[in-house]
């Protein structure tokens, strides 16, 4: 089950009160948008955004006793259009959670995670959000050539062996093709041997998410253009992040573009309590700022 990190640092950051139309524009399983709907109360209104499908029927179930809850598949660069078929013209806060669900790596069907040797080949290896849009993984290691794969194994994962990996999947696709997520795993291992800490394969499943999710693209139009267009004057964005790619963004555009009047120097992390309870808020960090222009 996933357990949402900083329910009370978001909620704090938020500065809800009764009466507030708050965006959830990466809604996942609901669980921070359950705990907003509660606190703007009867009076507010939370609209809840994703791609993911199976992420949008786990939290309309999360949401089910808020009736001024609302769920909508789509992304978070695209709530301009989200808000306007709502009829609402701009919100009082806006949440954004960047991170992978437990509930998505628990989902076998499209590969978000592996495990060697449980013989049911950790999925088929699609990694897409919006399975509607895009193309999978699999297809992505197939079609782009070597120089393209080491540009997204080194930009995206940061992997120290990303030119050997990407040499590796092009020399054996002709024969056999990864289509499968523990067939990644296994060939990435064979490249760069496990050692301490996390598995070799973490960083590259991490570089094809965000490839065919265009996850910096959609970032980056939200940041830009998107907020600005949502937030009322004086409304608040939150956004919680788990690796450099993503903070490195989020905190040039509070930082460095006009219109934005940051909370705080650095961004808020887990506690160590949390961090024990939930090891995958040791990675998490969440920055928010105030909208100071329209």
């Amino acid at each position: 089950m996933h357990r949402p990190v900083l329910v009370r640092e978001v909620l704090t950051a938020l500065a809800l009160q009764p009466g507030l139309t708050v965006v959830d524009g990466t809604v996942g399983a609901g669980g921070h948008a359950a705990k907003i709907a509660a606190a703007v109360g009867r009076t507010g209104r939370v609209i809840g955004v994703d791609r993911d499908a199976l992420m949008l029927r786990h939290a309309a179930e999360a949401l089910a006793p808020f009736p001024w809850a609302t769920v909508h598949q789509a992304s978070h660069s695209e709530l301009r259009g989200v808000l306007d078929d709502a009829g609402v013209d701009r919100a009082d806060a806006v949440l954004l959670d960047l991170g992978l669900s437990s509930d998505q790596l628990a989902d076998e069907t499209r590969g978000f995670a592996f495990q060697l040797g449980d013989g049911r080949g950790g999925g088929p290896l699609d990694l897409r959000f919006d399975v509607r849009h895009g193309r999978p993984a699999a297809d992505l290691l197939v079609e782009a050539d070597e120089a393209e794969l080491t540009r997204i194994f080194t930009d995206y994962g940061e992997h120290p062996r990303a030119a050997a990996i990407a040499a590796e999947i092009v020399r054996r696709r002709d024969a056999a093709p990864i289509r499968f997520a523990d067939e990644l795993a296994a060939l990435v291992e064979s490249v760069a041997p496990a050692g301490g800490g996390s598995h070799p394969a973490v960083r590259i499943f991490q570089a094809l998410r965000i490839a065919v999710n265009d996850e910096l693209g959609h970032v980056e139009r939200t940041l830009a253009d998107v907020l600005p267009a949502v937030l009322k004057p004086g409304g608040r964005a939150a956004i919680l992040t788990f690796h450099s790619l993503e903070d490195r963004l989020v905190k040039r555009a509070f930082v460095e573009a006009n219109g934005w009047r940051p909370l705080g120097k650095k961004p808020v992390t887990a506690t160590p309590s949390e961090i024990r309870l939930n090891p995958r808020a040791r990675s998490a960090k969440l920055r928010t700022a105030v909208r100071t222009t329209a």
